[in-house]
């Protein structure tokens, strides 16, 4: 396309990406992309930053009967025989909280607790490479799945010519642990906080020094809640898979362009 062809609609679009999802083509438009930023030259390098982001859906309006029903996995007897409504409802995606900083007051004090605020939707779960920031692995999984789990779900990228993996105290397990030593994989996740006890200074410098690289990850999200406006507007968990990865394919996209204006003024 170019700038004397007219731009598509929304239902062009919204029929590509429905043909898109049909043909269960997300992951192997990305491995392709992904190929493309490897042959250019950008290898996963440096080690890699796991960490995952909540994605917004339409909130449901449920009965508890239903709301039971779809935690068990089954389709609530009242929507078997209304098609329609069934093709309306996200049976996939789930609540959970959403923990915030709770703001300073007016008197200059900040409350001791943080703010828990309900959320409804999907988490986009990414491993993104140290050197370049690219996302190299992703999985789309309902908001109120633990993050941890997700790291020995193929979330590792094996390919990086580094072995360190970074993460927050959402990854620290024993599983994981023992997960990323049996792979071959240097762990430099944050270390939890001791129950009841204060933490003790030499493992909050660590967890400090662990915090500069880390954040990084979190500008990749930034960049596709502000650049792409990253939502889900459709029911289920196949059609919010395809927007996220192309989400994904999107940033690296523009990732790899900023790169190379870089690379060409250098």
């Amino acid at each position: 396309m170019t700038s004397h062809n007219l731009t598509p609609n929304a239902k062009t679009v919204w029929l590509f990406r429905e043909r898109l999802t049909q043909a269960g083509a997300i992951e192997r438009l990305f491995d392709r992309f992904d190929a493309t930023l490897r042959n250019a030259g950008y290898l996963p390098m440096s080690g890699q930053i796991l960490d995952a982001t909540l994605v917004a859906a339409p909130k449901q309006r449920n009965t508890n009967a239903e709301k039971a029903d779809l935690r068990a996995g089954r389709i609530p007897e009242d929507w078997q025989d209304k098609p329609a409504k069934l093709s309306h409802k996200d049976r996939r995606a789930r609540w959970t909280l959403k923990f915030t900083k709770a703001k300073r007051q007016d008197d200059g004090t900040i409350p001791a607790t943080d703010l828990a605020i309900p959320f409804f939707g999907y988490k986009s779960h990414v491993s993104i490479d140290r050197k370049f920031r690219f996302i190299r692995k992703w999985k789309t999984m309902d908001a109120a799945a633990s993050d941890g789990a997700r790291l020995r779900e193929g979330l590792l990228d094996k390919t990086n010519t580094a072995s360190t993996v970074w993460a927050d105290t959402a990854y620290r397990s024993k599983a994981n642990e023992d997960f990323m030593e049996k792979q071959g994989f240097v762990s430099k996740v944050h270390r939890k906080k001791p129950h009841l006890k204060p933490m003790p200074l030499h493992i909050q410098k660590s967890n400090a020094g662990k915090s500069v690289i880390r954040s990084r990850v979190e500008h990749v999200f930034a960049d596709q809640k502000s650049q792409t406006g990253l939502f889900i507007r459709t029911a289920g968990i196949i059609r919010a898979t395809m927007r996220i990865g192309l989400a994904n394919i999107v940033y690296n996209m523009r990732r790899f362009l900023f790169l190379e204006r870089i690379s060409a003024t250098a």
